[in-house]
């Protein structure tokens, strides 16, 4: 019994690990994800920086992680442009955009 009890258990928190719990809001579906080269005619309106936790009990999927902080910028610069452009790489489950306002 107390076996059982330990396997749902982890069962548990390899689910809740690997769940996406950040989705993209109707607002943050119009902002695009691009490189700097593309932002070159763009005004630059901000940053903003992210955070989600990368670690439950057990590491999370790296990739995972960052399709979260993506989806989590968007969602944050859709009052402010149209564009982000990760400034930072993916550290402890953080990461800096630079928002655009590339159409008018």
């Amino acid at each position: 019994m107390k076996n059982l009890i330990r396997i749902i258990g982890l069962g548990s928190v390899f689910a809740l690990a690997s769940c996406s719990w950040v989705k993209l809001t109707a607002e943050g579906e119009n902002v695009a994800i691009l490189s700097a080269a593309e932002v070159a005619n763009c005004t630059r309106t901000g940053t903003t920086t992210v955070e989600v936790l990368d670690r439950a009990l057990l590491e999370r999927n790296e990739d995972k992680v960052a399709r979260e902080l993506r989806t989590m910028a968007r969602n944050r610069a859709a009052d402010r442009g149209d564009a982000i452009v990760p400034s930072t790489r993916v550290v402890d489950g953080e990461q800096t955009f630079i928002i655009y306002r590339c159409r008018d």
